[in-house]
């Protein structure tokens, strides 16, 4: 869904005090504007006339108060929309983290992981930028032109009107090149969106391009990418500088016919110099909050689309949060209930994303031990483990564990009695020790060796300089596929949770080493309720129920050797893939 471009001022926590704030800052801003215009005046007016200066030193000394007053304000203003602003952007990426950490995997592959990353970086920045400048700014425009148009005419009504009539002319105009703008700067965004995931995604497969011999031709992509963003950059600075221009030259038309109609009423003598030369003084002061919103427009239309889309993300994840609290009161799993002995099942369970059923209308009643789940590419296999995780949500139906029924196991009791090993586990750039703490981080030097032994590798331990505290991952000792697969497993045996959620856990592994992996799982989760997803066949005969999956629906379920006898979907599948025996 397309997100609206936020206008107006942002409405964050702090944001009702700031502009509370500003606008009697703004309004006695404005009358030192007006003091500072009319001393000014004054003082030339008697200079004109052939006043002694030292008669004037008073209408100086008052111009230079008012001088000091209005910049002095400035000066607060702006130190109070720098403090919000960056208390917002704060806020934004605190709520973005948590945003990110909420949301499935499939979210993150949708959205694309460097635009996330942009929109956290840059993206905030440039909120944080937009805030800063529009909370100041749109105070001004409606107060500043108010009080000054008002004041200049009760000294000239004609001058007054001139002034009031260029304003919807400069609006006029502000709005034909902004709309223009606005489609330009969507589009820039759009392209820098695609840059910032294609960069992300290249640095992730460089290993894999420079193996294969593709670096330089990938290069060629990169070159073109930046091309098209460099290229929309232009087009919309150039409609940036083309709307500047249009506004400072019907600005100064304006000023230059009130400074015409007022020189030839001095001539007449039908004005006097002391208010015309006040009107004078104001009238660039008068249109300089407008055009100054008119070059803020385009240098904050980043920042309005970044803001749109950020609270459009917050809003949607918290949604999301309420919709699953909303279902029934959270309530704490039973002894019982977190040691398995109840039922977990699922009533007509249906995910959907971007119109595609990953899971529809799935019901099951899943008892503990060693549950396989299997099925073509695309069946629904990681869907399922993924929900099971709590990682991804249903769209429709209910998920029961005994007699608590929820909308989606998105909830701490369920999360502590978890742990998830996916198809290529996160080694942390940190200490070998600390990588298997992930569940248990109070864990002793000790307990941490004892499960080093049982996954079986309490030998390549011994290799390390530095033992179970040898740094390992990015800057550190590199682990193969086996190694990494034996923390992950480290760690979910470590934790001492009773559910073990498996996803393709020997997928990118050769053949020898998923077989010695196979083996230490059978030994170290023996009796945990173990969820398995896999396209492995020879993991089936070590399965105590098994889910067949196909097109995001169960199209078989039972034993093995029960499957088998049948006849059914599995068999067929056994077949298609090879006619393996298992």
């Amino acid at each position: 869904m397309k997100r609206t471009r936020n206008r107006g001022l942002p409405r964050y926590a702090g944001s009702g005090l700031l502009h509370g704030l500003l606008i009697p800052l703004t309004i006695i801003e404005v009358a030192a504007i007006i003091a500072q215009a009319f001393f000014l005046a004054r003082a030339v007016t008697f200079l004109f006339k052939g006043t002694p200066i030292a008669e004037i030193w008073s209408d100086v000394g008052f111009f230079f108060l008012a001088f000091i007053l209005r910049y002095m304000i400035t000066h607060v203003q702006t130190m109070l929309a720098e403090r919000f602003a960056a208390k917002t952007a704060r806020m934004l990426r605190n709520e973005l983290m948590r945003a990110y950490f909420g949301s499935h995997l499939f979210f993150i592959q949708q959205k694309g992981v460097g635009h996330l990353v942009t929109l956290t970086m840059d993206g905030v920045d440039q909120v944080k930028t937009y805030a800063e400048i529009i909370s100041i700014r749109m105070i001004k425009t409606f107060i500043v032109p108010a009080v000054i148009g008002v004041y200049i005419f009760t000294l000239d009504v004609a001058s007054a009107v001139i002034l009031v009539v260029a304003v919807p002319i400069l609006i006029m105009f502000m709005i034909l090149l902004g709309k223009a703008a606005k489609a330009m700067a969507d589009k820039q965004y759009e392209t820098y969106k695609r840059l910032s995931n294609h960069f992300i995604d290249s640095l992730k497969g460089l290993e894999t391009l420079v193996f294969l011999g593709r670096s330089k031709k990938h290069a060629e992509k990169i070159n073109q990418v930046n091309t098209d963003y460099r290229t929309a950059t232009m087009r919309t600075l150039k409609v940036a500088f083309l709307s500047s221009f249009a506004l400072d030259f019907f600005g100064s038309l304006s000023i230059a016919f009130v400074a015409v109609g007022l020189g030839l009423r001095l001539i007449e003598g039908s004005v006097d110099l002391l208010p015309a030369l006040t009107i004078l003084i104001l009238a660039p002061e008068y249109f300089a909050p407008i055009k100054q919103v008119g070059k803020d427009y385009h240098a904050t239309l980043d920042g309005q689309v970044a803001m749109a889309e950020i609270d459009g993300l917050i809003a949607d994840q918290g949604q999301n949060k309420n919709d699953l609290h909303q279902h029934t009161p959270l309530a704490e799993l039973s002894e019982a209930s977190s040691r398995l002995n109840a039922t977990l099942a699922f009533d007509d369970v249906t995910v959907e994303l971007n119109g595609n059923h990953l899971l529809n209308h799935m019901s099951f009643e899943m008892q503990k031990g060693w549950i396989g789940i299997i099925g073509p590419s695309g069946s629904g296999k990681s869907s399922l483990i993924s929900v099971l995780a709590g990682r991804l949500q249903p769209t429709s139906g209910t998920i029961r564990i005994g007699d608590d029924e929820r909308a989606a196991l998105d909830f701490p009791e369920w999360f502590d009695q978890i742990a998830y090993i996916p198809q290529q586990p996160y080694i942390f750039p940190v200490s070998l020790a600390d990588n298997i703490r992930f569940y248990a981080p109070d864990a002793t030097d000790e307990q941490i060796e004892g499960i080093v032994g049982q996954i079986g590798l309490a030998d390549f331990v011994k290799t390390l300089p530095n033992g179970i505290h040898e740094h390992i991952g990015e800057g550190g000792r590199m682990l193969s596929g086996g190694q990494e697969q034996r923390v992950a497993i480290a760690r979910a045996l470590l934790s001492d949770k009773p559910i073990i959620l498996l996803d393709e856990p020997t997928a990118h592994l050769d053949v020898e080493t998923e077989y010695e992996i196979k083996q230490v799982m059978r030994d170290v989760f023996a009796h945990k309720h173990v969820i398995l997803a896999t396209h492995r066949l020879h993991w089936m005969n070590e399965m105590d129920d098994i889910y067949m999956l196909d097109a995001g629906q169960i199209v078989d379920h039972g034993t093995h050797q029960a499957l088998i006898e049948k006849q059914g979907a599995y068999y067929e599948f056994i077949h298609w893939k090879g006619g393996r025996k298992l």
